[in-house]
């Protein structure tokens, strides 16, 4: 099976977190997309609970088929002896481990490919998962970054950050950024006020 695994902090999952995950089921070799909430946010910027995470994730993939799926593997990999702090190398390796029959593709954004220096050793996580581009708005993607780059495609710049800012102040705007459910969610839960 060839999986596209979608990392990040989703706090909260919002519709251009769907976007990117729909355009990469319907256009790349894959024949599911996992949707990977970081445990621990690797800056250790404060997040909303992972239960609460995962919750939402969950309801943002219901949108888009049986295609698109939740891993809590973040939480396998928090629980080992001497995690400090995750890294996708290592989190790849664990999946590769309990998933030898997979094929891994990491999502990444157009934004994130000019910090792929910083990332724990990126050559040997590309070797294992080798990346699939999305452009975001915004944000330019160096030639040959992957098969997608030529299209020309960029998802709209929506962010968390803003959509948590709308939510805390009651702004009824946070609903073209989030999807229903995950808004109902979050209103019922009492988050991020």
């Amino acid at each position: 099976m060839r999986v596209a695994l979608f990392g990040g902090s989703f706090n909260p999952p919002h519709v251009a977190h769907q976007l990117v995950a729909l355009y990469v089921l319907e256009t790349c070799e894959i024949d599911e997309l996992w949707f990977v909430p970081t445990y621990v946010h690797p800056f250790h910027k404060e997040l909303a609970p992972y239960a609460d995470r995962i919750a939402m994730c969950k309801l943002a993939v219901g949108a888009l088929g049986a295609r698109a799926k939740v891993s809590r593997a973040e939480e396998a990999l928090a629980g080992k002896p001497g995690f400090v702090s995750s890294r996708t190398l290592e989190l790849v390796e664990l999946l590769r481990e309990h998933h030898p029959e997979h094929q891994f593709r990491l999502v990444i954004g157009g934004d994130i490919v000019a910090e792929t220096h910083k990332w724990y050793r990126w050559d040997d996580l590309a070797a294992l998962a080798p990346p699939i581009v999305v452009g975001r708005s915004g944000f330019a993607l160096p030639p040959g970054s992957t098969e997608l780059d030529e299209t020309g495609v960029v998802m709209p710049e929506i962010s968390a950050t803003r959509a948590r800012e709308l939510v805390a102040t009651g702004d009824p705007h946070a609903a073209s950024l989030l999807p229903r459910d995950v808004l109902r969610y979050i209103a019922a839960r009492g988050l991020y006020k």
